[in-house]
């Protein structure tokens, strides 16, 4: 019996491999617990063009993603905040300012998840910081911490 595994399957292939397997082993396991689809002309078409398919959104994702990182790489994005009477800020820069300040200054929405902040952002000054875009893509930012 000819298979087409449709998920990893340990000792026997990788997904979208197409395997010769005993025809109780192929039914009872490998159907049976939806690791793999009976390998006909019609089920292989389906699985080639849902490939094709998965292909081009990828490649269109990966254009978007490298435009936001383009983008993200030619802007400051500054941030207004109050001073206490050290110089010092009140509180730490968090991940929910610089994603609301890139919303309302750029319109840029990203999650606040994928920010990287190498260390607690406590005082005035310009600082980098990476935003994680997804398929290896990675943005650095500057960004400009203001006292009022």
């Amino acid at each position: 019996m000819k298979v087409l595994l449709i998920k990893d399957v340990k000792g026997l292939g990788k997904t979208g491999e197409m395997k010769e397997v005993k025809d109780g082993y192929g039914k009872n396991f490998l159907i049976g617990n939806k690791f793999a689809l009976h390998a006909t002309n019609e089920v292989i078409k389906k699985y080639r063009a849902k490939i094709r398919k998965q292909k081009i959104e990828d490649a269109a994702e990966l254009d978007r993603l490298k435009g936001i990182e383009k983008t993200l790489g030619n802007i400051k994005l500054v941030i207004k905040r109050k001073l206490g009477a050290n110089g010092s800020l009140f509180g730490a820069v968090t991940k929910d300012e610089i994603t609301n300040n890139l919303q309302s200054q750029y319109n840029i929405e990203i999650d606040k998840k994928t920010i990287e902040i190498k260390n607690v952002i406590k005082m005035t000054g310009l600082f980098d910081i990476t935003i994680k875009l997804g398929l290896g893509i990675h943005a650095p930012m500057q960004l400009e911490i203001i006292g009022e």
